[in-house]
């Protein structure tokens, strides 16, 4: 409109500059023409006003599609990537006549990744572990046996191939970066829980980098991601959703009596993974610091420690052979007790690892889990006596 008034403006100058400068010399039929041309002028800008204005209404439009999804749309378009898995488990029970073997079920989530031109099912390693006669169902409730391709219990993984027609797979897309997770985003959890295929919860990602310890064979996986969808036995293995259908983790665990306090693998882990899982049917590749056993370090501790940094890892014990004893990283040597707690003090305080500062055992692992494999080598810096030091240490392989 701005541009139509300042058209306007000009023509008003213009025709005033004429009466009064130059009335003498500029016929009637000549200010005519120049009104009329003009006006020709102020036609042509206000078609390419209305033609930006409905160029911007456009991709305004455009730009809303594709940020936001709903719900609906999410379980419609990438549902049909999600399946069920069972199996079955041979189990020993000592009872008063004996030991007896009995046969237990098991059941699970999983869902569709391709993968060079072929496609398989990625699922959570406690699903399948110690499982016989595993089948997959699709969406369509269509089954078909499957067979274990992969696996890695350290990040709770495993990859299935399926005897099964082209046509029933759905391959969903794998948020490769753990950066892309944010906290408060929405995100949707698709799987069967309690044997109830095909459902689907909402929450948010409470936080990203959490460290836990799997019950099922105690293993402790980082960088995992909190979220608030609620999730139930059956759910492990699926996907965790965005609000554009993409898998940003894997559901893996729950911790029980809780309300909405779930956790999932990183989409990130298995994009990783997936080439070596596929290929060798393993993955050897998970950096270990070779640290026994240490600690978050808190005001107490760092108070105790005789330091003014209020955060970091305190080293209380070294693997013997391991990485950190080979690099000369020291544990602790005394005992001290702060609020009931014992805790080895005396030993080295990571602060930082490759100029990146280290604020507690879960950023540490996770930034080993996200940056670096076995066989690498990074960079630690340490408080040692009250004195800031850099130590390099080669990272090892888990055992």
């Amino acid at each position: 409109m701005w541009v139509i008034l300042l058209v306007l403006a000009l023509i008003a100058g213009t025709t005033t500059a004429a009466f009064y400068a130059g009335a003498t010399t500029v016929s009637h039929s000549s200010l005519s023409s120049q009104v009329s041309s003009l006006g020709v002028e102020v036609s042509t800008l206000e078609q390419a006003n209305s033609n930006l204005r409905s160029q911007l209404a456009a991709a305004t439009l455009t730009s809303s599609n594709v940020s936001i999804t709903s719900p609906e749309e999410v379980y419609s378009r990438y549902g049909m990537g999600v399946v069920t898995i069972q199996g079955y488990e041979a189990v020993a029970q000592n009872t008063f006549f004996g030991q007896v073997t009995s046969i237990e079920s098991l059941q699970g989530s999983g869902f569709v990744v391709g993968y060079q031109n072929s496609t398989y099912i990625v699922t959570n390693y406690h699903v399948v572990n110690g499982a016989s006669n595993i089948t997959v169902t699709f969406s369509n409730g269509n089954s078909y046996p499957a067979s274990v391709k992969g696996t890695d219990q350290y990040r709770d993984l495993a990859v299935l191939s399926v005897s099964a027609p082209a046509s029933e797979f759905h391959p969903l897309g794998l948020l490769g970066t753990t950066a892309g997770v944010t906290v408060g985003e929405t995100v949707y959890a698709v799987g069967s829980p309690f044997g109830l295929s095909g459902s689907m919860t909402a929450g948010i990602v409470s936080q990203t980098g959490r460290t836990i310890t799997e019950s099922t064979n105690e293993v402790t996986i980082p960088d995992v991601i909190q979220f608030s969808a609620a999730i139930n036995p059956g759910n492990s293995g699926g996907p965790l959703l965005d609000a554009s259908g993409e898998v940003v983790g894997i559901t893996t665990a729950a911790v029980s009596n809780s309300e909405g306090l779930g956790f999932a693998i990183p989409a990130a882990t298995v994009a990783r993974e997936l080439p070596s899982l596929i290929s060798t049917g393993t993955y050897s590749l998970h950096p270990d610091l070779g640290i026994g056993s240490s600690t978050d370090v808190s005001y107490q501790i760092a108070k105790a420690a005789g330091s003014n940094i209020t955060y970091g890892v305190l080293v209380e014990a070294v693997i013997s052979g391991g990485a950190a004893s080979k690099a000369g990283i020291q544990g602790g040597t005394r005992t001290v007790t702060i609020e009931g707690q014992n805790y080895l003090m005396g030993g080295d305080i990571i602060v930082s690892i490759n100029g990146v500062k280290v604020v507690n055992g879960d950023a540490l692992a996770s930034y080993l889990e996200e940056n670096s494999m076995a066989g690498e080598t990074v960079q630690l810096g340490i408080i040692r006596a009250g004195v800031g030091i850099t130590v390099s240490l080669v990272l090892t392989g888990l055992q």
